[in-house]
């Protein structure tokens, strides 16, 4: 069994009592909760060393479970983020695409070159067949 250095040595291990300053009731929060507790007992024999990997096993899994929430939370941030985006860019396609087919349409090409001179065909296109040899 591995032996506890941080206990007090030997020698300070006398009968004597040990007297504790008196502190003035109700001076500190801390105090209630020292008087409670009985923290004092606990470490009289030292600290505990035995239960030290426990002890750190149980903080690392809390700082995991503390970072993957902020990381839970920040990913959910950037989703809501990129999902209000994908609503603009959708509405700007969409008035985007409207006006193109109104532009594109052949009563508003007709209006827009007949200031260059263009004039609309009054005649039906045709085919053009051009045999394999003739040209």
């Amino acid at each position: 069994m591995a032996e506890n250095k941080l206990k007090p040595e030997a020698a300070e291990r006398t009968n004597d009592v040990r007297i504790k300053p008196e502190k003035a009731p109700g001076k500190s929060m801390f105090s209630g909760f020292e008087k409670r507790l009985k923290l004092e007992s606990y470490f009289e024999e030292g600290f505990p060393v035995q239960y030290l990997p426990k002890i750190l096993f149980v903080v690392f899994l809390s700082l995991l479970y503390i970072s993957n929430t902020h990381y839970a939370d920040k990913a959910t941030r950037a989703i809501d983020k990129a999902q209000s985006e994908v609503e603009d860019l959708r509405a700007d396609f969409t008035t985007l695409k409207a006006d193109v087919m109104f532009a594109s349409k052949q009563s508003e090409v007709a209006r827009r070159v007949k200031s260059m001179g263009l004039e609309e065909s009054l005649k039906p296109p045709f085919k053009i067949v051009v045999k394999k040899g003739e040209y």
